[in-house]
């Protein structure tokens, strides 16, 4: 193939197919793209060898594998020189091995039969969302000696030229076993560090005066900024997947966490544009800073952006601080609405909540209240079509549920869609990784009416853009749950025939339209 690049790990990649110029849809640049394969082929032959010597695997090396696999999912790194120190920090643990250890070509991958290049990319993709999950709940301190030992077993399998389609199957499917226990362990690790998530209505004001701008996931990152601008006159916004964060105790606990700011990702550019504070990334879902206000953005953890100042593992976010009082923020409190024009948000609605009420859900479940559960979630994007999600909530009936989790949700989670017996009928599970809670939600509800989960009256309608989307799906995928639908396209690295097995065993299908699909949910 004639191309500077192959990338087709997100849902955005050119034509459906692959980003093979000098530069991703994401703003990922062919060299960097290079960089990236470069430092997952030097892993890839880390863990190979590192099995054929397990008494010399350690914590430290395990951390260094996920943290480059996490730097390799889409929009999280884009600097050329903090890749190739992280790749040089891969190769120097390789020399503690006494295997000889060769950098793995990822162009054997990327130029294999179509369906081994599909089940292995549906390994690395779901390993690379996995990694995330597993290094969130690391800085935090818990960790999960068989998940990570699973890193070295997937990436080995990547590697391993020999493998078919019976070797791979079931590892595809392994990688959504191993997830539930990462998710799990991230849930343990958040509400014993923040306590359990009750429900908060955030408001989308922007009060006067010095503020930042907190995106990402990493509630840690969080929590370090609260304690540092505590009695500073600096106002804490939250971004994206952080809404979720003013569900948790430990943090709302704070006055100056005042409400979220902004929509999905995909919005930064026109979003951030002249805002008069800083913008904090803590993990992925950046987008390449524009000229008028790249000075004001800052990053951390395996965030990276050239020329960016970035926070180090000190979590000394002076800089930060700094920048939010010479820009001093809004001269008057400023009120933002969401896309479809509501002031608040209501979040929190975490499996401990709505299973308090579950005797609830249960009598309108009997009663006919509530005759159907709708789970809408995973990520937004720019592609054209995402505003199916919002059609599809306000068409459900007004006798549905609609539980949701992820940034997706920002297409609709301000409509005011009432209530169903005091429970409102949009529920925000929380982020991408909170996929957990509804799973825990679903099986409890199953228990109650003595039956399983694809016997529910629910239906999974999920979107997509990255990788830990892939990693939620095949979670999904190895419970068995089925009828899932999934948009706004197809993965470019599922295969006709990868297709096939996925339909014909769990009947997995693409969206339509949401009248359609109602209509085949409903009938």
């Amino acid at each position: 193939m004639d191309r500077k690049m192959f990338c087709f790990q997100c849902e955005q990649t050119a034509m459906c197919k692959g980003c093979t110029g000098m530069a991703g849809v994401c703003g990922k640049k062919a060299d960097t793209a290079g960089l990236q394969d470069k430092l997952t082929g030097t892993m890839v032959a880390l863990a190979s060898a590192a099995l054929k010597e397990p008494e010399k695997i350690n914590p430290d090396m395990s951390k260094l594998i996920i943290k480059g696999l996490f730097t390799t999912i889409t929009n999280v790194n884009f600097n050329n020189q903090t890749i190739g120190e992280l790749t040089a920090l891969v190769q120097a643990a390789s020399e503690t091995l006494e295997t000889d250890v060769v950098p793995y070509d990822m162009n054997k991958v990327w130029d294999a039969d179509e369906d081994i290049r599909s089940l292995k990319s549906l390994i690395l993709f779901g390993i690379r969302g996995m990694a995330a999950y597993a290094y969130h709940a690391m800085v935090l301190g818990y960790r999960d000696d068989s998940v990570e030992a699973f890193f070295y077993k997937a990436l080995d399998a990547i590697g391993n030229d020999s493998y078919g389609l019976n070797e791979l199957l079931p590892a595809v499917l392994e990688v959504g076993e191993k997830n539930l226990s990462c998710m799990a362990l991230l849930d343990k690790a958040n509400t014993e560090s923040f306590g359990h998530p009750t429900p908060a209505e955030v408001p989308l004001m922007v009060e006067k005066g010095p503020f930042i701008i907190i995106s990402g996931h990493d509630l840690y990152d969080l929590k370090q900024l609260l304690e540092q601008t505590k009695d500073k006159g600096i106002n804490i916004y939250t971004h994206g997947e952080m809404l979720p964060a003013h569900g948790y105790p430990e943090l709302k606990k704070y006055p100056h966490l005042k409400g979220n700011f902004g929509t999905a990702w995909q919005n930064q550019q026109k979003e951030f544009a002249d805002v008069p504070a800083p913008i904090l990334f803590t993990t992925n879902c950046l987008m390449p800073p524009r000229a008028n206000y790249a000075d004001r953005v800052f990053t951390t953890e395996v965030v990276s952006y050239p020329e960016i100042i970035h926070i180090g593992e000190n979590k000394d976010f002076t800089p930060v601080i700094n920048k939010a009082l010479e820009l001093g923020g809004y001269k008057e409190d400023t009120q933002f609405t969401g896309i479809n024009g509501g002031k608040c948000l209501m979040t929190g609605f975490a499996r401990n909540t709505v299973l308090s009420v579950a005797d609830k859900v249960i009598a309108g479940v009997k009663s006919g209240a509530i005759k159907h559960f709708f789970l809408v979630g995973g990520c937004d994007g720019a592609k054209a079509g995402r505003n199916y999600y919002t059609e599809l909530v306000k068409q459900a009936p007004k006798d549905s549920i609609i539980l949701t989790l992820a940034c997706g949700k920002f297409r609709f989670n301000d409509l005011d869609l009432g209530t169903i017996d005091g429970i409102p009928r949009i529920l925000d599970i929380g982020q991408c990784n909170d996929a957990y809670s509804a799973i825990q939600i679903a099986v409890a509800l199953a228990n109650a009416f003595g039956c399983g989960v694809n016997d529910l009256p629910l239906s999974i309608i999920l979107s997509w853009y990255e990788q830990k989307a892939v990693c939620v799906l095949l979670t999904l995928l190895h419970l068995g749950i089925k009828n899932i639908l999934l948009g706004p396209s197809l993965p470019a690295f599922v295969s006709p025939n990868v297709l096939k097995v996925l339909v014909e065993n769990y009947n997995i299908g693409p969206t339509t339209t949401p009248e359609a699909d109602l209509k085949k949910i409903l009938g």
